[in-house]
């Protein structure tokens, strides 16, 4: 039994064909103001670019925009995100809307330390050797 993706009470096809002015409406209050202030150049472009990939005209998009909000437009395509190395590939699905696109491509690892080898650091000099 799988249950039907529901935001704030509508399904995906209603926010589909709502005018953005409603859906603005049903964001949290930072996305709300944002949208509300209306999208700049560079977010313009990107929507641009990812309707283009909806068309079939483009095969990949990369981007630094990491503050833009995920809209339902842009479910199902896969948009690659800079973490400030490399570009990570997020595909964005139902649950992402409202989300920023940063939130989904993380800035920092886990420090995974390893074991203290020979002449690693100066505080290994004295880890007693096997």
């Amino acid at each position: 039994m799988s249950s039907k993706f529901m935001y704030r009470g509508y399904t995906l096809e209603q926010l589909l064909e709502m005018p953005m002015d409603d859906f603005i409406k049903l964001l949290p209050a930072r996305q709300r103001r944002s949208l509300l202030r209306g999208l700049n150049e560079e977010k313009r472009k990107l929507l641009e670019k990812i309707r283009e990939l909806k068309a079939g005209k483009r095969s990949i998009i990369r981007t630094h925009i990491r503050d833009m909000i995920v809209l339902p437009e842009m479910i199902g395509t896969t948009i690659h995100v800079y973490n400030g190395k490399e570009y990570v590939p997020v595909t964005i699905t139902e649950e992402m809307i409202g989300h920023y696109l940063g939130e989904f491509a993380p800035t920092c690892k886990k420090v995974e330390h390893g074991e203290p080898g020979l002449r690693a650091t100066r505080s290994s000099m004295y880890v007693p050797l096997k």
